[in-house]
């Protein structure tokens, strides 16, 4: 992996920074959390004209058919400017759908998606707030050539905004010879659906969403039946990957600005920056973004070459978890008590990036997954050293 950027990467990052530094002052940004689909339509189109939406989708769909870290860097800047787009929630179901669906769905979707014309989400949340297959309790029955789902969703991303809903459900006990999971991808104007919004730290659209014998078309399965959980796995890898480069963007955004700040602060008659108990504040933050920059990117590199990237995707996650909301509290002590206040702009990246930490799993359940890992595969190469065999007593 050459973790330099190429003359095309930094072009990308370039173009999108200049953009929203252009189109998305903090003034929308403030707006938008007070708006009730949390986005402007406008900006979304903008940005489906620079082609962001479909940058990883395939070619023959309307997309740009561009490795996962080119779209790492888009939601990087995204993180950035905190821009109110529902981009996230819709690269994440439009990859799975590209990769594990029908082409008849590929092509009724996909299209759209790319063009700025539709807004996805996906739902997998729910009162075990687990990423494993035994949380996954929202039942699916067949019905003739229909699926009825029943049960509720939670934290589910810009539901308000989205016209389909790609939703994990169980549709067979969990077996020996798969986990019982299914996937669906639901018109969220079908009959019997209803939302109740969550009040996030974030101020973002979140939702709890809730089925009541929605009837969804068999030609609405993505993969097959009862063998969804691998699919889950890798749309559950790929945004957690994904939702990590938008906090590292966050975070690094709001340590500059903290950074600029300390040359102006004074106390005891000098700027603030001069002490080096700051000094070794601002190294400590640039190097835990960097860090957790080079984790995330390890974790999308393998997943363009099709290596497993569960790991990776976990060990960058876990690290972000803490060192991001570590950068941003001590970029509230830098600034003093303005930091906290509501009229001053620093509060709107902490508060992100703190409501970030928390979804797509703990620091905690992600260390647990690279435990699994590395008890599950010994003798084999993982974070770099090789897995010790323990020989049975």
């Amino acid at each position: 992996m050459d973790t330099t950027l190429s003359e095309e990467e930094v072009m990308v990052r370039e173009t999108a920074r200049k953009f929203l530094e252009t189109q998305c002052p903090t003034k929308l940004v403030r707006e938008m959390e007070k708006d009730a689909k949390g986005y402007s339509p406008a900006l979304w189109r903008q940005v489906a004209e620079l082609g962001w939406q479909g940058l990883a989708l395939p070619e023959q769909y309307g997309g740009s058919a561009m490795p996962l870290t080119y779209l790492g860097l888009v939601l990087e800047e995204v993180g950035r400017a905190l821009a109110p787009l529902p981009l996230h929630s819709t690269v994440v179901p439009a990859l799975t759908i590209a990769q594990d669906a029908t082409e008849e769905l590929r092509s009724a979707v996909l299209p759209g998606v790319a063009a700025g014309d539709t807004v996805l989400t996906w739902a997998f949340h729910e009162q075990d707030p687990r990423l494993l297959p035994e949380a996954v309790q929202c039942q699916a029955v067949a019905a003739g050539n229909d699926f009825v789902i029943n049960g509720s969703k939670l934290f589910v991303d810009n539901y308000v905004a989205a016209d389909h809903c790609l939703v994990v459900c169980r549709t067979a006990p969990t077996s020996a010879a798969s986990a019982g999971l299914s996937l669906f991808l639901v018109d969220t104007k079908s009959a019997g659906l209803s939302q109740v919004p969550f009040v996030t730290l974030a101020k973002d659209k979140q939702s709890e969403v809730r089925f009541a014998d929605v009837r969804v078309p068999r030609g609405n399965l993505i993969g097959a039946l009862h063998q969804g959980w691998p699919i889950a796995e890798r749309m559950l890898e790929r945004a957690t990957a994904l939702l990590c480069a938008q906090m590292l963007g966050a975070t690094r955004k709001d340590a500059e600005m903290a950074v600029e700040w300390s040359k102006y602060r004074k106390a005891f008659g000098q700027p603030i920056a001069a002490f080096q108990s700051i000094q070794h504040m601002c190294a400590d933050m640039l190097m835990w973004i960097d860090g957790g920059n080079l984790l995330t990117y390890e974790a999308l590199w393998k997943m363009d070459q099709g290596l497993p990237a569960g790991v990776e995707a976990s060990q960058a996650k876990a690290f972000c978890n803490e060192k991001c909301e570590a950068v941003v509290r001590i970029c509230q002590g830098i600034h003093g008590g303005i930091g906290f206040m509501m009229e001053f702009d620093l509060q709107l990246w902490y508060r992100r990036v703190c409501a970030w930490t928390m979804r797509l799993g703990t620091a905690y359940e992600h260390r647990a997954k690279v435990a699994r890992a590395l008890l599950d595969r010994p003798g084999q190469v993982i974070l770099g050293r090789p897995v010790p065999v323990v020989a049975e007593a």
